[in-house]
Protein backbone atom coordinates (compact mmCIF):
# COMPACT_ATOMS: atom_id res chain seq x y z
CA UNK A 1 0.00 0.00 0.00
CA UNK A 2 1.19 3.63 -0.78
CA UNK A 3 2.10 5.92 1.75
CA UNK A 4 -0.30 8.09 -0.15
CA UNK A 5 -3.41 5.85 0.02
CA UNK A 6 -2.11 5.31 4.08
CA UNK A 7 -2.65 8.66 3.93
CA UNK A 8 -6.21 8.86 3.15
CA UNK A 9 -7.62 5.80 4.67
CA UNK A 10 -6.85 7.52 7.64
CA UNK A 11 -8.16 11.34 6.64
CA UNK A 12 -11.46 9.33 5.70
CA UNK A 13 -11.54 6.93 8.59
CA UNK A 14 -10.55 10.12 11.11
CA UNK A 15 -13.02 12.70 8.85
CA UNK A 16 -16.06 9.85 9.21
CA UNK A 17 -15.49 9.96 12.70
CA UNK A 18 -15.77 13.28 13.45
CA UNK A 19 -18.60 13.76 11.77
CA UNK A 20 -20.44 10.85 13.30
CA UNK A 21 -19.37 13.20 16.73
CA UNK A 22 -20.52 16.44 15.20
CA UNK A 23 -23.82 14.74 14.39
CA UNK A 24 -24.06 13.38 17.50
CA UNK A 25 -23.63 17.29 19.08
CA UNK A 26 -26.60 18.36 16.68
CA UNK A 27 -28.40 15.69 16.67
CA UNK A 28 -28.44 14.07 20.33
CA UNK A 29 -28.15 10.77 19.11
CA UNK A 30 -25.83 8.07 20.66
CA UNK A 31 -22.10 8.87 19.53
CA UNK A 32 -21.52 5.08 19.04
CA UNK A 33 -24.32 4.25 17.03
CA UNK A 34 -23.32 7.13 14.36
CA UNK A 35 -18.99 6.17 14.44
CA UNK A 36 -20.44 2.49 14.00
CA UNK A 37 -23.01 3.57 10.94
CA UNK A 38 -20.16 6.11 9.80
CA UNK A 39 -17.72 2.65 9.81
CA UNK A 40 -20.46 0.76 7.29
CA UNK A 41 -20.56 3.74 5.34
CA UNK A 42 -17.10 4.14 3.95
CA UNK A 43 -16.18 0.54 4.42
CA UNK A 44 -17.30 -3.04 2.27
CA UNK A 45 -20.94 -2.57 3.12
CA UNK A 46 -20.74 1.17 1.62
CA UNK A 47 -18.91 2.88 -0.58
CA UNK A 48 -15.56 1.49 0.31
CA UNK A 49 -12.91 4.18 0.57
CA UNK A 50 -11.62 2.41 3.70
CA UNK A 51 -10.18 -1.26 3.62
CA UNK A 52 -8.85 -2.24 6.97
CA UNK A 53 -6.65 -4.99 5.87
CA UNK A 54 -4.89 -2.81 3.73
CA UNK A 55 -2.66 -2.04 6.72
CA UNK A 56 -1.63 -5.55 7.19
CA UNK A 57 0.27 -6.41 10.22
CA UNK A 58 0.22 -3.36 11.44
CA UNK A 59 -3.48 -3.31 11.73
CA UNK A 60 -3.28 -5.38 15.41
CA UNK A 61 -0.35 -3.52 16.71
CA UNK A 62 -2.49 -0.28 15.81
CA UNK A 63 -5.11 -0.85 17.35
CA UNK A 64 -3.91 -2.49 20.22
CA UNK A 65 -1.98 0.79 21.32
CA UNK A 66 -5.24 2.83 20.96
CA UNK A 67 -7.23 -0.24 23.21
CA UNK A 68 -4.81 -0.02 25.79
CA UNK A 69 -5.07 3.67 25.92
CA UNK A 70 -9.11 3.30 26.22
CA UNK A 71 -8.09 0.85 28.70
CA UNK A 72 -5.93 2.79 30.77
CA UNK A 73 -8.78 5.30 31.14
CA UNK A 74 -10.88 3.41 32.09
CA UNK A 75 -9.02 1.88 34.77
CA UNK A 76 -7.50 5.77 35.91
CA UNK A 77 -11.12 6.46 36.40
CA UNK A 78 -12.47 3.11 37.66
CA UNK A 79 -14.18 3.55 41.25
CA UNK A 80 -16.29 1.47 43.08
CA UNK A 81 -17.46 3.22 46.37
CA UNK A 82 -19.35 1.12 48.58
CA UNK A 83 -18.40 -2.78 48.93
CA UNK A 84 -22.34 -3.11 47.75
CA UNK A 85 -20.87 -1.73 44.01
CA UNK A 86 -17.80 -4.47 44.40
CA UNK A 87 -20.05 -7.37 45.09
CA UNK A 88 -22.26 -7.10 42.67
CA UNK A 89 -19.85 -6.18 39.48
CA UNK A 90 -17.80 -9.24 41.06
CA UNK A 91 -20.61 -11.40 40.99
CA UNK A 92 -22.49 -10.52 37.52
CA UNK A 93 -18.40 -10.94 36.03
CA UNK A 94 -18.17 -14.36 37.74
CA UNK A 95 -22.33 -15.42 36.52
CA UNK A 96 -22.00 -14.22 32.96
CA UNK A 97 -18.68 -15.30 32.52
CA UNK A 98 -20.56 -19.17 33.51
CA UNK A 99 -23.57 -18.66 31.68
CA UNK A 100 -22.66 -16.48 29.09
CA UNK A 101 -19.86 -18.63 27.83
CA UNK A 102 -22.19 -21.55 27.82
CA UNK A 103 -25.45 -20.26 26.30
CA UNK A 104 -22.89 -18.62 23.48
CA UNK A 105 -21.89 -21.83 22.54
CA UNK A 106 -25.13 -23.28 22.33
CA UNK A 107 -26.52 -20.60 20.69
CA UNK A 108 -24.18 -19.88 17.85
CA UNK A 109 -23.49 -23.70 17.23
CA UNK A 110 -27.47 -24.67 17.34
CA UNK A 111 -29.14 -21.29 16.27
CA UNK A 112 -26.00 -19.89 13.81
CA UNK A 113 -24.64 -23.11 12.72
CA UNK A 114 -21.14 -22.61 13.56
CA UNK A 115 -19.16 -25.89 14.71
CA UNK A 116 -18.61 -26.66 18.10
CA UNK A 117 -15.41 -25.41 18.01
CA UNK A 118 -15.74 -22.10 16.46
CA UNK A 119 -18.55 -21.75 18.48
CA UNK A 120 -16.45 -21.30 21.42
CA UNK A 121 -14.74 -18.96 20.42
CA UNK A 122 -17.27 -16.84 19.34
CA UNK A 123 -19.06 -16.95 23.13
CA UNK A 124 -15.62 -15.90 24.45
CA UNK A 125 -14.91 -13.25 21.76
CA UNK A 126 -18.78 -11.42 22.77
CA UNK A 127 -18.57 -12.30 26.74
CA UNK A 128 -17.84 -9.26 27.79
CA UNK A 129 -19.58 -5.37 27.08
CA UNK A 130 -17.49 -2.93 25.91
CA UNK A 131 -16.31 0.12 27.81
CA UNK A 132 -15.28 1.97 24.56
CA UNK A 133 -19.08 1.75 23.67
CA UNK A 134 -20.87 1.68 27.53
CA UNK A 135 -18.77 4.11 28.90
CA UNK A 136 -19.81 7.12 26.18
CA UNK A 137 -22.69 6.21 26.40
CA UNK A 138 -23.51 6.14 30.01
CA UNK A 139 -21.95 9.56 30.07
CA UNK A 140 -24.14 10.82 27.17
CA UNK A 141 -27.56 9.95 28.47
CA UNK A 142 -26.08 10.97 32.35
CA UNK A 143 -27.39 7.65 33.85
CA UNK A 144 -27.13 7.94 37.75
CA UNK A 145 -23.96 7.39 38.99
CA UNK A 146 -24.71 3.85 40.52
CA UNK A 147 -26.02 1.86 37.34
CA UNK A 148 -23.03 3.80 35.12
CA UNK A 149 -20.67 2.65 37.82
CA UNK A 150 -21.86 -1.16 37.83
CA UNK A 151 -21.73 -1.05 33.56
CA UNK A 152 -18.43 0.68 33.00
CA UNK A 153 -16.74 -1.56 35.93
CA UNK A 154 -18.19 -4.64 34.10
CA UNK A 155 -16.56 -4.03 31.21
CA UNK A 156 -13.14 -3.04 32.42
CA UNK A 157 -13.22 -6.61 34.68
CA UNK A 158 -14.66 -8.77 31.66
CA UNK A 159 -12.51 -7.17 28.65
CA UNK A 160 -9.13 -8.44 28.79
CA UNK A 161 -10.76 -12.14 30.14
CA UNK A 162 -12.96 -12.07 27.13
CA UNK A 163 -9.79 -11.32 24.83
CA UNK A 164 -7.27 -13.88 26.61
CA UNK A 165 -10.03 -16.71 27.30
CA UNK A 166 -10.98 -16.52 22.79
CA UNK A 167 -6.76 -16.23 22.08
CA UNK A 168 -6.54 -19.41 24.43
CA UNK A 169 -9.65 -21.20 22.42
CA UNK A 170 -7.95 -19.88 19.63
CA UNK A 171 -4.86 -21.61 19.78
CA UNK A 172 -6.82 -24.62 21.16
CA UNK A 173 -8.60 -24.66 18.06
CA UNK A 174 -5.45 -24.67 15.63
CA UNK A 175 -3.57 -27.31 17.35
CA UNK A 176 -1.04 -24.19 19.27
CA UNK A 177 -2.11 -25.62 22.59
CA UNK A 178 -2.92 -29.23 23.55
CA UNK A 179 -5.82 -30.24 26.18
CA UNK A 180 -7.88 -28.07 28.78
CA UNK A 181 -4.56 -28.24 31.08
CA UNK A 182 -2.50 -26.07 28.81
CA UNK A 183 -5.54 -23.77 28.22
CA UNK A 184 -5.94 -23.03 32.11
CA UNK A 185 -2.25 -22.45 32.58
CA UNK A 186 -1.93 -20.47 29.44
CA UNK A 187 -5.42 -18.27 30.57
CA UNK A 188 -4.07 -17.68 34.19
CA UNK A 189 -0.38 -17.16 33.16
CA UNK A 190 -1.63 -14.20 30.47
CA UNK A 191 -4.53 -12.47 33.13
CA UNK A 192 -2.14 -12.76 36.28
CA UNK A 193 1.33 -11.68 34.53
CA UNK A 194 -0.70 -9.24 32.97
CA UNK A 195 -2.41 -7.40 35.81
CA UNK A 196 1.25 -7.68 37.48
CA UNK A 197 3.36 -5.90 35.02
CA UNK A 198 0.79 -3.55 35.04
CA UNK A 199 0.48 -3.02 38.99
CA UNK A 200 4.45 -2.71 38.69
CA UNK A 201 4.44 -0.02 35.46
CA UNK A 202 1.23 1.71 37.23
CA UNK A 203 3.59 1.74 40.24
CA UNK A 204 6.93 3.35 38.57
CA UNK A 205 4.49 5.48 36.46
CA UNK A 206 3.06 7.08 39.70
CA UNK A 207 6.33 7.54 41.54
CA UNK A 208 7.59 10.01 38.89
CA UNK A 209 3.98 11.82 38.55
CA UNK A 210 4.33 12.29 42.26
CA UNK A 211 8.14 14.10 41.65
CA UNK A 212 7.03 15.96 38.96
CA UNK A 213 5.46 19.09 39.77
CA UNK A 214 2.15 19.36 37.76
CA UNK A 215 2.47 23.12 37.21
CA UNK A 216 3.58 24.19 33.72
CA UNK A 217 4.90 20.15 32.97
CA UNK A 218 1.13 18.86 32.55
CA UNK A 219 2.72 17.92 28.68
CA UNK A 220 5.66 16.15 30.23
CA UNK A 221 3.22 14.80 32.07
CA UNK A 222 0.93 13.45 29.84
CA UNK A 223 3.85 12.32 27.22
CA UNK A 224 5.29 10.16 30.40
CA UNK A 225 2.42 8.88 31.07
CA UNK A 226 1.73 7.21 27.37
CA UNK A 227 5.55 6.66 26.69
CA UNK A 228 5.12 4.09 30.23
CA UNK A 229 1.83 3.02 28.43
CA UNK A 230 2.81 1.98 25.46
CA UNK A 231 6.04 0.55 26.43
CA UNK A 232 4.34 -1.62 28.92
CA UNK A 233 1.85 -2.71 26.30
CA UNK A 234 4.45 -3.39 23.91
CA UNK A 235 6.80 -4.95 26.43
CA UNK A 236 3.52 -7.35 27.74
CA UNK A 237 2.50 -8.62 24.47
CA UNK A 238 6.45 -9.47 23.47
CA UNK A 239 6.28 -12.27 26.61
CA UNK A 240 2.62 -13.19 27.13
CA UNK A 241 0.14 -12.27 23.84
CA UNK A 242 -2.86 -10.98 24.86
CA UNK A 243 -1.63 -9.63 27.97
CA UNK A 244 -1.59 -6.20 27.29
CA UNK A 245 -5.54 -5.45 28.09
CA UNK A 246 -4.99 -6.37 31.85
CA UNK A 247 -1.60 -4.49 32.37
CA UNK A 248 -3.05 -1.45 30.54
CA UNK A 249 -6.34 -1.12 33.45
CA UNK A 250 -3.93 -2.52 36.36
CA UNK A 251 -1.78 0.35 35.70
CA UNK A 252 -4.20 3.24 35.31
CA UNK A 253 -6.12 1.74 38.43
CA UNK A 254 -2.98 1.93 40.70
CA UNK A 255 -2.53 5.71 39.38
CA UNK A 256 -6.01 6.49 39.73
CA UNK A 257 -5.81 5.25 43.34
CA UNK A 258 -2.95 7.31 44.27
CA UNK A 259 -3.83 10.80 45.63
CA UNK A 260 -0.42 12.06 45.40
CA UNK A 261 0.04 11.59 41.68
CA UNK A 262 -2.41 14.17 41.11
CA UNK A 263 -3.81 11.95 38.18
CA UNK A 264 -6.97 14.50 38.02
CA UNK A 265 -5.43 16.78 36.13
CA UNK A 266 -4.29 14.21 33.37
CA UNK A 267 -7.70 12.82 33.39
CA UNK A 268 -8.69 15.17 31.00
CA UNK A 269 -6.00 15.00 28.62
CA UNK A 270 -6.42 11.32 28.72
CA UNK A 271 -10.11 11.13 28.24
CA UNK A 272 -9.75 13.14 25.55
CA UNK A 273 -7.11 10.84 23.71
CA UNK A 274 -9.00 7.95 24.42
CA UNK A 275 -12.55 9.51 22.86
CA UNK A 276 -10.19 10.42 20.01
CA UNK A 277 -8.91 6.65 19.94
CA UNK A 278 -12.83 5.90 19.91
CA UNK A 279 -13.50 7.76 16.85
CA UNK A 280 -10.47 6.48 14.96
CA UNK A 281 -11.06 3.04 15.55
CA UNK A 282 -14.84 2.58 15.75
CA UNK A 283 -15.07 3.43 11.80
CA UNK A 284 -11.71 1.60 10.86
CA UNK A 285 -13.00 -1.69 12.69
CA UNK A 286 -17.03 -1.24 11.33
CA UNK A 287 -15.30 -0.58 7.68
CA UNK A 288 -14.21 -4.22 7.64
CA UNK A 289 -18.12 -5.56 8.02
CA UNK A 290 -18.82 -6.97 4.42
CA UNK A 291 -23.05 -7.86 3.79
CA UNK A 292 -21.58 -11.35 2.24
CA UNK A 293 -20.35 -12.50 5.44
CA UNK A 294 -23.72 -11.51 7.66
CA UNK A 295 -26.17 -12.73 4.90
CA UNK A 296 -25.56 -16.64 4.77
CA UNK A 297 -26.32 -15.89 8.92
CA UNK A 298 -30.13 -15.44 7.86
CA UNK A 299 -32.63 -15.71 10.53
CA UNK A 300 -30.49 -18.07 12.77
CA UNK A 301 -27.72 -15.74 13.83
CA UNK A 302 -30.37 -12.82 14.13
CA UNK A 303 -32.00 -15.55 16.56
CA UNK A 304 -28.62 -15.98 18.47
CA UNK A 305 -28.18 -12.59 18.70
CA UNK A 306 -31.61 -12.01 20.14
CA UNK A 307 -31.31 -14.89 22.44
CA UNK A 308 -28.33 -13.46 24.32
CA UNK A 309 -30.00 -9.86 24.12
CA UNK A 310 -32.84 -10.74 25.47
CA UNK A 311 -32.85 -14.03 27.55
CA UNK A 312 -29.28 -14.90 28.83
CA UNK A 313 -27.95 -11.19 29.98
CA UNK A 314 -31.41 -10.78 32.20
CA UNK A 315 -31.44 -14.04 33.13
CA UNK A 316 -27.67 -14.25 34.13
CA UNK A 317 -27.93 -10.38 35.69
CA UNK A 318 -30.86 -11.30 37.61
CA UNK A 319 -29.40 -14.49 39.23
CA UNK A 320 -26.40 -12.23 40.36
CA UNK A 321 -28.69 -9.58 41.99
CA UNK A 322 -30.25 -12.07 44.59
CA UNK A 323 -30.52 -10.36 47.49
CA UNK A 324 -28.35 -7.15 46.64
CA UNK A 325 -30.88 -3.82 47.36
CA UNK A 326 -31.66 -2.94 43.50
CA UNK A 327 -34.96 -2.45 42.27
CA UNK A 328 -36.70 -3.52 39.37
CA UNK A 329 -35.77 -0.99 37.57
CA UNK A 330 -32.59 -1.22 37.91
CA UNK A 331 -31.99 -5.37 37.49
CA UNK A 332 -34.31 -4.48 34.10
CA UNK A 333 -31.77 -2.03 32.75
CA UNK A 334 -28.32 -3.66 33.85
CA UNK A 335 -30.17 -6.46 32.69
CA UNK A 336 -31.42 -5.25 28.74
CA UNK A 337 -27.58 -2.49 28.06
CA UNK A 338 -24.66 -4.80 27.01
CA UNK A 339 -23.41 -3.14 23.92
CA UNK A 340 -20.12 -4.77 22.42
CA UNK A 341 -17.48 -2.79 21.31
CA UNK A 342 -14.26 -2.41 19.69
CA UNK A 343 -12.03 -4.64 21.40
CA UNK A 344 -14.49 -7.24 19.92
CA UNK A 345 -14.96 -6.45 16.73
CA UNK A 346 -10.58 -6.00 16.62
CA UNK A 347 -9.96 -10.05 18.41
CA UNK A 348 -12.74 -11.24 15.90
CA UNK A 349 -11.42 -9.53 12.82
CA UNK A 350 -7.61 -10.64 13.57
CA UNK A 351 -9.16 -14.29 14.69
CA UNK A 352 -10.99 -15.21 11.61
CA UNK A 353 -7.50 -14.32 9.54
CA UNK A 354 -5.85 -16.97 11.48
CA UNK A 355 -8.44 -19.76 11.63
CA UNK A 356 -8.88 -19.19 7.26
CA UNK A 357 -4.66 -19.68 7.55
CA UNK A 358 -5.29 -22.47 9.72
CA UNK A 359 -7.89 -24.33 7.50
CA UNK A 360 -10.50 -24.02 9.97
CA UNK A 361 -13.98 -24.21 8.34
CA UNK A 362 -16.33 -21.32 9.60
CA UNK A 363 -13.82 -18.55 10.19
CA UNK A 364 -16.09 -15.93 8.16
CA UNK A 365 -19.10 -16.65 9.24
CA UNK A 366 -17.51 -16.11 13.05
CA UNK A 367 -16.77 -12.53 11.83
CA UNK A 368 -19.78 -12.33 10.32
CA UNK A 369 -21.80 -13.61 13.75
CA UNK A 370 -19.52 -11.19 15.82
CA UNK A 371 -20.03 -8.65 13.91
CA UNK A 372 -24.09 -8.84 13.93
CA UNK A 373 -24.03 -9.37 17.98
CA UNK A 374 -22.37 -5.77 17.67
CA UNK A 375 -24.57 -4.10 14.88
CA UNK A 376 -27.88 -5.26 17.01
CA UNK A 377 -26.42 -4.43 20.52
CA UNK A 378 -24.95 -1.19 19.72
CA UNK A 379 -28.01 -0.09 17.41
CA UNK A 380 -30.90 -0.83 19.13
CA UNK A 381 -29.48 -0.77 23.28
CA UNK A 382 -27.67 2.59 22.09
CA UNK A 383 -30.67 4.19 20.47
CA UNK A 384 -33.02 2.54 23.00
CA UNK A 385 -30.49 3.31 26.67
CA UNK A 386 -31.50 6.90 27.26
CA UNK A 387 -35.65 6.81 26.57
CA UNK A 388 -35.77 3.96 28.70
CA UNK A 389 -33.93 5.22 31.50
CA UNK A 390 -36.01 8.35 31.11
CA UNK A 391 -38.79 6.19 31.46
CA UNK A 392 -37.56 4.44 34.60
CA UNK A 393 -36.57 7.85 36.17
CA UNK A 394 -32.56 6.93 36.16
CA UNK A 395 -31.58 9.79 34.80
CA UNK A 396 -29.27 12.34 36.91
CA UNK A 397 -31.42 15.21 35.45
CA UNK A 398 -33.97 13.41 35.44
CA UNK A 399 -34.48 12.44 39.08
CA UNK A 400 -31.80 13.73 40.63
CA UNK A 401 -33.15 12.14 44.05
CA UNK A 402 -32.84 8.66 42.64
CA UNK A 403 -29.18 9.14 41.86
CA UNK A 404 -28.65 10.46 45.31
CA UNK A 405 -30.88 7.82 47.05
CA UNK A 406 -29.09 4.78 44.77
CA UNK A 407 -25.80 6.17 45.70
CA UNK A 408 -26.79 5.96 49.62
CA UNK A 409 -28.18 2.51 49.25
CA UNK A 410 -25.09 1.69 47.64
CA UNK A 411 -22.41 3.02 49.82
CA UNK A 412 -24.38 1.94 52.86
CA UNK A 413 -24.57 5.40 54.44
Amino acid sequence: MTPERLGLLWGITVFAGAGARLLSVLTGLPGVVLLLLSGLLIGRSGFGFVEPLDLGQGLETIVGLLVSLVLFDGGLNLRLPGETIKSIVLRISFIRLVISLAAGLLAAHWLAGLGWSVAAVYSAIVLATGPTVVTPLVKQIRLASPLSDVLEAEGLVLEPIGAVLALSLLELVVGDLHGWRELALGLFARLGGGVLIGLFAGWILSECLKRLKSEGFLGVRLQLTLGILFLLYGFSESILPESGLPASVAAGFVVGQRPSTNANELDELIRELAQLAITMLFPLLAADVSWSELSPLGWGGITCVLVLMLVVRPFAVTLATIGLPLDIKQRLFLGWLAPRGIVTAAVASLFSIRLEQAGVLGAGRLQGLVFLTILMTVGIQGLTAQPLAKIMGLLVDEKSKTSIDSGSIFTGS
